[in-house]
């Protein structure tokens, strides 16, 4: 899909959003009915910056990272640039973008960054955050400069990987105890999964549906 075609579709954001595919929220495999999808009365507040941008013939990319390695939660997993919200931030967006900024070196004025819209929140269960994905686009590639001690590496997927005819992969295992069903993407060598898949589905609704 070329840049062009979607930022098109990105403007404006259609009113309702089209959910995500439902193969791509993690399900339990126990016979538990709790949902995954409601969201705690402790969540943090967070934000990522969903960044689409040409690259040299045109075709519409996005950024993901791939966390580094730690004692935590999201080792290693791939995610977009973001983080959760600070006390200065003016609103979801300053979030989004001044995490970027700190993660991938993102100069948004370089760029040319421009805010097209939010897709809808998305609750994280094991770190019990509540992230707003925020949608911009930019004008031309950014020159990305990764935090070694948050970024392992850099990833560059064309968006039309995640429209609805996307291939998604199906995966069973036992995540800290639970027994999980989820659907994900692979881009490169690594299976994108969680909120991250669930808010690259929806853009590729979007983006397929318009």
């Amino acid at each position: 899909m070329q840049f062009e075609t979607a930022a098109a579709r990105l403007d404006p954001l259609p009113s309702p959003l089209p959910p995500a595919p439902d193969v791509l929220m993690p399900q339990f495999t126990d016979g538990r009915l709790r949902s995954l999808l409601d969201v705690s009365d402790t969540a943090t507040p967070a934000a990522v910056l969903v960044l689409l941008y040409p690259d040299e013939t045109g075709l519409a990319r996005l950024v993901l990272t791939e966390r580094v390695t730690y004692d935590g939660y999201h080792s290693g997993e791939v995610s977009f640039p973001g983080g959760k919200a600070e006390p200065d931030d003016a609103d979801e967006a300053a979030t989004a973008l001044r995490e970027a900024a700190e993660e991938i070196g993102l100069d948004a004025r370089q760029a040319g960054v421009t805010i097209a819209g939010q897709l809808d929140r998305v609750w994280i269960p094991v770190s019990d955050f509540h992230i707003t994905p925020v949608i911009a686009l930019a004008a031309r590639r950014p020159l990305f400069a990764p935090d070694p001690r948050e970024v392992s590496r850099i990833l560059e997927p064309p968006v039309a990987a995640f429209t609805t005819d996307a291939a998604v992969e199906i995966v069973e295992r036992t995540v800290r105890g639970w027994p999980l069903r989820y659907g994900g993407y692979r881009v490169d060598d690594l299976h994108v999964w969680g909120a991250t898949a669930r808010i690259l589905g929806q853009l590729g609704v979007v983006l397929g549906d318009r």
